[in-house]
């Protein structure tokens, strides 16, 4: 984080007090330091965060750039330089779905469009957690949970101030150094869409007058 030599999407290091102190605060597992499972928590979340805010694969230092591929749901694998110009939210959530039933069109939004979406509606941030680890390197095997509160408007969707969170599985190829030559991301998308679609449409709500009842 200190090295003046990596490019960063917005000028500098990220800050992350507010998803942190989400984390801390409601977090399922406090894993033993140095364990696998904090190993493997940090350097998921560490991924997640040169992802989102390093502009050169070649700054990366929890993968293998030459090898790294990442697969969800068992679709094609992205490349890392791939990876990158979509972004996390568009490779998570692309879908082999007929466009009729898209409720979240990832090839019609931009890396930074999807970052804008997400953090307008998940303002204190996406947490994310390591609940348990099933096999240690090279090859890891885990399940994780995903997790925010919906503040803010999605896709035209008013804020519920709820809960909204999902379950996945992951396997984690890694190389002698422990960096990433392969992710594997399993998950049902319906999970996380059906809590940020689960408040009315703003154009509905906004025709609801507070006070037409002493009218």
């Amino acid at each position: 984080m200190e090295d003046g030599n990596i490019q960063w999407r917005h000028g500098g290091p990220p800050i992350y007090d507010q998803v942190n102190e989400l984390f801390e605060r409601e977090r399922t597992k406090v894993w033993p330091k140095g364990s696998l499972e904090e190993t493997v928590q940090n350097a998921i979340k560490t991924w997640e965060m040169e992802l989102s805010h390093k502009t050169c694969i070649q700054d990366f230092k929890t993968i293998n750039p030459e090898k790294f591929k990442l697969f969800v749901n068992g679709r094609e694998g992205l490349s890392a330089e791939e990876t990158l110009q979509v972004g996390s939210y568009n490779a998570l959530l692309k879908t082999s779905l007929p466009k009729e039933f898209q409720v979240y069109e990832a090839d019609k939004e931009s890396f930074e469009s999807s970052h804008d979406i997400f953090r307008s509606a998940l303002p204190r941030g996406f947490a994310w957690e390591v609940v348990s680890v099933y096999s240690g390197p090279p090859v890891i095997a885990f399940k994780y949970r995903h997790w925010g509160y919906m503040e803010g408007p999605f896709k035209g969707h008013a804020p519920t101030g709820e809960k909204v969170e999902f379950y996945g599985l992951g396997v984690l190829k890694v190389d002698e150094s422990l960096r990433a030559e392969e992710v594997e991301i399993y998950y049902d998308p319906g999970e996380l869409f059906g809590g940020l679609f689960k408040g009315p449409l703003i154009s509905e709500s906004s025709n609801i007058c507070p006070f037409s009842k002493g009218a």
